[in-house]
């Protein structure tokens, strides 16, 4: 069957309706910066291709360290003002912003399809996520700021800076940056270098018409790290990465006594032990493949009793024959509908080959190659560049050298563990020293109550895998996987603004030297 592309879903026709929205932020051949209270054609330009098929799009305009500076100081100035507006100006003007984004939703999701290459079904659920957490918030923040109470809740003393991965630019940041507005913060953002910068390019130029005080530019992280995390009069640091560059930030805050939030990456795992109900998990494991488990609570890692392994194996296998990936633009009639895939292109060709080399590298090292899918599985354009893709893989009792052996592939590779013992399952799930969620399938649910406390995860599902949440839900992790404040609902309110302990005020999360949070 050949394959075209949908029409008027091209790079250049998206690219165009970007002009057309918002012509202060998108140039014809670059973005601008949002700093010092305007969109300015300031910072370089790189050279950047879109995951998708290789078809070159506008780079991040990356400032130096001087304008990053010079846009820090004048969002220290914004928040000073900003935090005396009445919450009603502030809540009017974030609804504002957020039926702005709405009215543009298909482009935000467009955008997201091009720049990181989700599929369209889950671009739209990341812009559809952001708003509805925003408006829960709208409804909740007079609540949650204790309003009319004799100690009410005050803004941070200055602006929360924000650097995010690429992964979920509206559902993450922009719902972030929106609450923290909300609750009389100003807002610092950086764009992620690896994509979703013409995204937030947009939704930030959506917010400042609204009148938001927002400032978003573009640089390279470890440059710019003096400026968007030790400048004095920052009021937070909100941070979604990898351990390495976590660490550098964590060591960087470390004699500020600066609120911080730090999730970073972990080894989520699904541990299997005397179950049978095979066909619910299959459920759960195909809908795990999701964006090509590019995503922080991803499960790669399945540690399963060396019993139970055939069964598990029959239905893994089965979901792996029935994933469906490739080219997320690509109809077999224009008529059709965007194809509803599990996922596209993993975020660049770079990334599909460190994963390749790195099944290679457990083979290497006496792993069973498992699976191994190809491409020609995939629904592609005739010649179109496919390498930033990877069909599903899988390996079989992963050397414990391996390089991913302790660490999340972020990607499409999945290893597998078989485990005599429960506490071998308890040691293998562990692996990651410390991770964001976990799971537990099995028909015992003494066993679950029982091994769940030692699980160093802060979200254990039993026989159901656990998501990042939005609205109330609380999140954090355990471990290496998170440092300072947990946040979601009230807590992620309470994380941005002040309470009758100011500075000093203990908040639920995951600190040297004692670790609060509530019941999983």
């Amino acid at each position: 069957m050949t394959l075209a592309p949908k029409p008027g879903t091209s790079w250049d026709a998206t690219y165009a309706r970007c002009l057309a929205a918002a012509p202060e932020a998108f140039a014809a051949d670059r973005l601008r910066n949002l700093v010092r209270g305007d969109w300015h054609a300031v910072g370089v330009p790189g050279e950047h291709t879109t995951p998708v098929d290789g078809t070159p799009i506008p780079g991040p305009p990356r400032v130096g360290v001087d304008e990053a500076h010079a846009a820090v100081d004048f969002a220290i100035a914004e928040h000073a003002q900003w935090s005396r507006v009445p919450l009603d100006v502030r809540r009017e003007r974030v609804a504002a912003a957020v039926e702005s984004l709405a009215e543009h939703r298909d482009l935000l999701a467009m955008l997201l399809v091009w720049e990181i290459g989700k599929p369209w079904r889950l671009a739209c659920a990341d812009v559809d996520r952001c708003l509805d957490g925003a408006r829960w918030y709208l409804a909740e923040i007079e609540r949650q700021l204790g309003l009319g109470s004799a100690t009410p809740r005050t803004p941070l003393p200055g602006p929360v800076s924000n650097i995010a991965s690429w992964n979920y630019p509206m559902s993450v940041q922009v719902h972030g940056e929106l609450v923290q507005l909300l609750a009389g913060n100003a807002v610092v953002a950086k764009t992620p270098s690896q994509g979703g910068f013409h995204c937030l390019t947009l939704a930030h130029a959506l917010m400042h018409r609204a009148g938001l005080p927002v400032t978003l530019l573009s640089g390279t992280g470890s440059l710019l790290a003096d400026a968007l995390i030790r400048a004095p009069g920052l009021g937070a640091l909100a941070f979604v990465g990898g351990r390495a560059n976590g660490r550098r930030a964590a060591t960087a805050l470390a004699d500020l006594n600066r609120r911080h939030f730090l999730e970073q990456e972990g080894l989520n795992t699904w541990g299997i032990w005397e179950f049978s109900d095979w066909t619910a998990l299959s459920a759960h494991l195909r809908k795990g493949f999701e964006y090509a488990k590019q995503r922080c609570t991803a499960y790669p890692r399945y540690v399963v009793q060396r019993s139970l392994f055939p069964q598990f194996l029959e239905a893994y296998l089965a979901v792996l024959g029935g994933l469906r990936f490739g080219h997320p633009l690509a109809v077999a009639s224009p008529d059709d509908p965007l194809p509803d895939l599990d996922f596209g292109p993993v975020i660049h060709a770079a990334k599909a080959a460190e994963l390749r080399g790195q099944f290679d590298e457990a083979v290497a090292g006496c792993a069973i190659p498992l699976h191994q899918g190809s491409l020609a599985d995939g629904g592609f354009l005739d010649g179109q560049d496919t390498s930033a893709y990877l069909a599903p893989a899988a390996v079989l009792s992963p050397p414990a050298s391996w390089s991913l052996h302790h660490s999340e592939p972020f990607g499409p590779l999945d290893s597998i563990v078989l485990v005599d013992t429960e506490a071998e399952l308890l040691a293998a799930m562990n692996a990651g020293n410390g991770s964001l969620v976990a799971s537990i399938a099995t028909d015992d649910p003494d066993f679950a109550e029982r091994i769940a406390p030692d699980l160093l995860a802060f979200k254990v599902g039993v026989n159901k895998p656990r998501s990042r949440g939005d609205r109330a839900e609380v999140f954090g992790g355990l471990g290496a996987s998170w440092k300072g404040a947990f946040v979601g609902g009230d807590l992620l309110v309470q994380a941005v603004t002040y309470g009758p302990g100011g500075a000093e005020e203990k908040l639920f999360g995951n600190f040297p030297g004692y670790a609060l949070y509530p019941a999983r």
